[in-house]
């Protein structure tokens, strides 16, 4: 398990706390009588940690938790209380955790909040998939440089160089990463922040702490959700292949061994090959959204979530043995776990959105449902999928992805089989996504197909590509999650 103590990755030493001054001046109260002293407020922190949080693309650092040797009243809390070098602080509340919350409580614990939208925020950072928001950008191939640039972050010049084409519009086999390329596409920042407290600090006591300049540096990191997987590596005995992989064991199995468990299972894009084994966790939505605590009270469930160190398939359809040795881990997995065989699942974005669909032809009797995001595969061997529960997100501006989607889908209905189809703003708000689920799930289809409406998927101003900003907001509507976990073989 990723200990909250350490960085995900040792890109940088980990900071110490630099805490400065005298310790606190004595005071003394009658008895009933409360006290308003005054004393030096660096000698009475003890600790702060960086607080991470995953986005659709990527995990930012969003609040540091400072923590006082006693406990602070949050009443005179304000954004001016701290200052954060380099972002902007949102919101200052105490807290009896170091944790965030949506309504402060008198604890040790001072929450200074951050802006996610900070470029110094993002801790994923990769040069892959950047581009404009035509569908000919070069990064609209599934395989092909396929994830966003996050971050001018100040510790990004870390990043190894990125592949810099990809074959959009091309032949299969056109510029992109290569079956077997294992140059890392992005790299993770180590979490740190330091801070000044800027305003008065009141304890519940009454004593205050006033301002000063003390650099206070982060010497901890609790990154959500992502600590609350476990890391193994899988050797598979048919393939001697070698997968690191990530696991979430939900609450309930220590608990309930009785019970059977679903398993997700999330293949990542080409942008996180050959990083750290927490990569698949960082890139962005489409590992920990199904470990979230609020997916996890409707579904409980594993999610697994391979790091792959190499390239699995690439546009000339032809995958490493890394494509086997996936399913072997989903099925040894079930001998050591007491997994549903009946419902385990398959998601993955790019090249993990392809593996999803060729695994799906490979394997027929493996998952009950899948989630593809922005893939594609040979329409000549798409038959098998006539027989699959999917639900199929792309955008229209990704052009490889959707005529792929668009050649798939036809095979499918060619079969026989039923396919619900829909074309959604990608703007939409929760709501409206949520009203777009209902819609779809009323055509009663097996398999589901919603394309994002074009020019809908890329912000403003953007340089991410339609392609991979389709997974940024397909992992973010929770009733295509709830969909899947429905289905069952």
């Amino acid at each position: 398990m990723v200990d909250r103590r350490r960085f995900i990755v040792g890109s940088g030493a980990v900071g110490t706390l630099a805490v400065l001054g005298t310790t606190a001046a004595c005071t003394s109260q009658a008895e009933g009588e409360a006290v308003s002293e005054t004393a030096p407020a660096s000698g009475h922190v003890r600790s702060a940690t960086a607080i991470t949080k995953v986005y659709g693309d990527g995990q930012k650092l969003i609040a540091v938790a400072v923590e006082y040797d006693t406990d602070v009243t949050g009443s005179a809390l304000s954004t001016s209380t701290f200052k954060v070098t380099g972002r902007t602080v949102t919101k200052v509340y105490a807290n009896r955790e170091p944790d965030l919350a949506a309504h402060g409580r008198d604890g040790r614990y001072v929450i200074v909040e951050m802006s996610p939208t900070d470029k110094a925020a993002s801790l994923w950072v990769t040069q892959q998939g950047s581009g404009n928001a035509s569908s000919s950008s070069p990064s609209a191939s599934p395989t092909g440089s396929s994830s966003p640039t996050t971050s001018s972050s100040p510790t990004a010049s870390s990043s190894p160089t990125a592949s810099s084409s990809s074959g959009s519009g091309q032949a299969p086999g056109g510029g992109g990463p290569k079956v077997g390329d294992s140059t890392p596409g992005g790299t993770i920042v180590a979490a740190k922040a330091t801070l000044t407290q800027t305003g008065t600090v009141t304890t519940t006591g009454g004593t205050r702490y006033p301002a000063n300049g003390t650099k206070l540096t982060t010497d901890a990191v609790k990154n959500l959700i992502v600590d609350d997987f476990r890391q193994f590596t899988f050797t598979d005995p048919a393939t001697k292949q070698t997968l690191k992989y990530n696991l979430f064991i939900p609450k309930g199995y220590d608990h309930d061994h009785g019970k059977s468990f679903p398993l997700v299972l999330f293949m990542h894009d080409a942008s996180v090959v050959n990083v750290a084994t927490e990569g698949p966790l960082v890139q962005g939505l489409g590992a920990v959204c199904w470990a979230s605590p609020e997916d996890q009270a409707r579904h409980e469930a594993f999610v697994l979530a391979p790091e792959y160190d190499s390239v699995v398939i690439d546009d000339d359809y032809k995958p490493s043995p890394l494509f086997d040795a996936t399913a072997h881990l989903v099925q040894a997995l079930t001998k050591k776990y007491n997994l549903d065989e009946k419902r385990l699942y398959a998601t993955g974005q790019s090249m993990g959105a392809m593996m999803t669909l060729g695994l799906n032809i490979k394997y027929p009797d493996l998952f009950g449902a899948s989630f593809v995001v922005a893939g594609q595969w040979p329409a000549d061997q798409a038959e098998p999928l006539a027989k699959k529960n999917l639900w199929i997100v792309v955008s229209q501006d990704d052009d490889k992805s959707y005529s792929g989607e668009n050649a798939i889908t036809k095979v499918v209905k060619e079969q026989g089989t039923a396919v619900g189809t829909a074309v959604w703003n990608g703007r939409s708000t929760g709501a409206q996504f949520a009203a777009d689920v209902r819609s779809m799930k009323a055509q009663k289809a097996p398999v589901n197909y919603a394309s994002f409406k074009t020019g809908t998927v890329v912000p403003a101003g953007s340089t991410t590509s339609a392609h991979m900003a389709t997974w940024q907001i397909a992992y973010t509507i929770p009733g295509i999650r709830d969909w899947v976990m429905d289905q069952s073989l």
